[in-house]
């Protein structure tokens, strides 16, 4: 059995279940503030903590959705080590993305996986989709849901 086709039945087995959770990141506001910055994105509610106190039932900054969404890597390269053999993954869509909670600043968030399905897309190619929550710590809805697709390349 080739080390690729190894890899996709270990994984097959897995759908279904639960198959990491990363470490807790925290989201501070200079974080927020760097997101804002590169993508163009300076709403209030993100950037000034003084209106977003006043003007929202947040009670201060909240992290960009985005931002939130754009961790999913972080948490996937501190939960995944690459498999035998594979020499790259990359972002194939996402289904499904809905954020659930705001993210305050100062709060911790984490990646937890669920192996949706795999498919095997040709000899050297697996894709994958995982089911992944963020977590906020502390509480009881997440910051998110979505069916992330990734495609694991193999040399």
């Amino acid at each position: 059995m080739s080390r690729v086709e190894t890899v996709f039945q270990s994984q097959l087995r897995q759908v279904g279940s639960e198959v990491g959770t990363s470490p807790w990141v925290k989201v501070d506001q200079n974080m927020i503030d760097k997101f804002a910055d590169v993508t163009l994105d300076p709403q209030f509610i993100h950037i000034d903590a003084e209106r977003a106190k006043t003007e929202t039932p947040f009670g201060g900054t909240i992290a960009h959705g985005f931002l939130s969404l754009s961790l999913a890597s972080k948490f996937a390269i501190d939960t995944f080590p690459p498999e035998p053999g594979q020499v790259m993954s990359i972002n194939y869509g996402l289904n499904k993305v809905r954020f659930l909670n705001p993210v305050k600043t100062g709060a911790r968030i984490r990646g937890r996986f669920t192996m949706n399905s795999v498919i095997r897309k040709s000899e050297l190619q697996i894709l994958r989709e995982l089911g992944l929550t963020i977590e906020i710590e502390n509480e009881p809805t997440p910051a998110l849901y979505a069916e992330w697709l990734g495609l694991a390349i193999f040399g």
